[in-house]
């Protein structure tokens, strides 16, 4: 194992859900192989809350207490080239500029608290993590940036979790358990309502 951090990074993840046959599906992205940290792992778009957050904060939500909902949303469209609105979830033109954003701000219940991690002592990159409920139309496509995000796209919980099983996706542990509890969820409509606590995992887990 590497070196354990004493210091805690604050994060913040999306976990943008749309209905689909079969079921609702939430959007996932695959970490660029030179990450430094999950490289190649499947995770929901997000990452750490920067200085800038919080001025994105009060711009976006007259409250700059929001950094990690501003962070959500900046990380959201630096990988998936996706933003959440005032209008919703809509495509942003060559993941760059938050244009898109400022030109509609959405509101900060448009993220709905899903969870909060806190990586326990021993993990070699600890992480405070907030991740956010979003509803996504149905058409939305997101396009990975093809550096932080080798590739982005919208699964079935149980799909993805079979894929895990059989060794083809890659999860981490705060990852694999939340997306373990939003298959519990017959539809869209109670993924998007769902909270759960999280928990560290067991000898056989």
């Amino acid at each position: 194992m590497g070196a354990v951090s004493e210091q805690i990074r604050h994060a913040a993840s999306v976990v943008a859900v749309r209905e689909a046959t079969g079921g609702p599906q939430i959007l996932v992205v695959e970490r660029g192989a030179s990450s430094r940290f999950l490289a190649s792992y499947v995770v929901f778009p997000g990452g750490a809350v920067d200085a800038g957050d919080t001025a994105l904060a009060g711009r976006w939500f007259g409250d700059e207490d929001e950094a990690a909902r501003a962070a959500a949303i900046r990380e959201l469209v630096e990988e998936a080239g996706v933003a959440v609105t005032a209008n919703g979830m809509v495509s942003v033109p060559d993941h760059d500029p938050l244009d898109t954003v400022h030109a509609a701000p959405p509101a900060a219940d448009q993220l709905v608290d899903l969870c909060h991690w806190v990586a326990p002592d021993d993990v070699p990159v600890r992480f405070d993590a907030r991740y956010y409920s979003v509803r996504a139309p149905v058409d939305l496509e997101p396009v990975p940036d093809g550096a932080e995000a080798a590739a982005a796209w919208w699964v079935s919980p149980h799909t993805l979790l079979e894929r895990w099983e059989h060794g083809d996706a890659k999860l981490y542990w705060p990852t694999w358990y939340t997306v373990t509890r939003l298959a519990q969820c017959a539809d869209a409509e109670e993924l998007f309502t769902f909270r759960f606590d999280a928990r560290e995992p067991t000898d056989d887990e």
